[in-house]
C-alpha cells in the first residue's frame, strides 16, 4: 500500500535490536536506516523517528544518544532494572520500554500512515493490529530466530535485517 503522500514514522526498540545485531554479527548505522526508509518510495516524508534504550545510569551511552538526537531521532530512555530468574538462578537487566513505544505510536498516529518498527517482540502484536485497523501500513524489521510469530503474522510486511544489510550496515570509514 503506497499513499499519495507517504508519511513515515520509525520506532526502534534499541535493546531488542542490539541483541538482533549481535546475533547477526554486524551492526546497522542509524543514519543509513533513516536514509534507506526515507528514500524507499519517492513520495515518502519522514515525520518521526524514535529510539528507545535502557541505561545503566543517566550518563550511559551519552555520546551515542547525542548522535541519535543530532540525526533527528527522539530518544526515550529508562534505567535498567535487575531481575532474578528463579529457574536459571541468574540475574538479568531489562528496561521494558514496550509501553513507551506503544504510547508514542498512538500519541502520534494522526501524523503518519506508515510505520517501520524495529523489534521482534511479540508484545507489540495487539498494538500493530489496532494501527492496521486505522489504515496504517506496518513494516516490522527484525531477524530470524528473534521475531515472534505473532508479530510477524500481525504485520503488513516483514523485513529481515540481513536482507537490507548492504543498505543499512555501519561502515568503518
Amino acid at each position: 500500500m503506497i499513499y499519495d503522500t507517504d508519511r513515515l514514522s520509525i520506532f526502534v526498540d534499541g535493546n531488542n535490536m542490539f541483541y538482533a545485531q549481535q546475533k547477526n554479527g554486524w551492526f546497522f548505522d542509524p543514519r543509513r536506516v533513516l536514509d534507506y526508509f526515507k528514500h524507499e518510495h519517492a513520495s515518502t516524508t519522514l515525520v518521526n523517528a524514535f529510539w528507545y534504550t535502557g541505561l545503566k545510569d543517566p550518563q550511559d551511552q551519552r555520546g551515542f544518544r547525542d548522535a541519535l538526537i543530532s540525526l533527528g531521532y527522539t530518544v526515550r530512555t529508562k534505567i535498567l532494572k535487575e531481575y532474578y530468574d528463579d529457574n536459571s538462578g541468574r540475574y538479568s537487566q531489562k528496561a521494558n520500554l514496550d509501553i513507551e513505544i506503544v504510547i508514542d505510536m498512538f500519541n502520534t498516529v494522526d501524523q503518519y500512515n506508515r510505520v517501520v518498527l524495529f523489534s521482534g517482540d511479540g508484545d507489540f502484536e495487539r498494538a500493530i493490529e489496532l494501527l492496521r485497523s486505522k489504515n496504517t501500513h506496518i513494516t516490522v524489521v527484525s531477524t530470524e530466530g528473534m521475531i515472534a510469530r505473532e508479530l510477524r503474522n500481525a504485520t503488513d510486511r516483514y523485513i529481515d535485517l540481513n536482507d537490507i544489510r548492504e543498505k543499512i550496515e555501519k561502515l568503518d570509514y
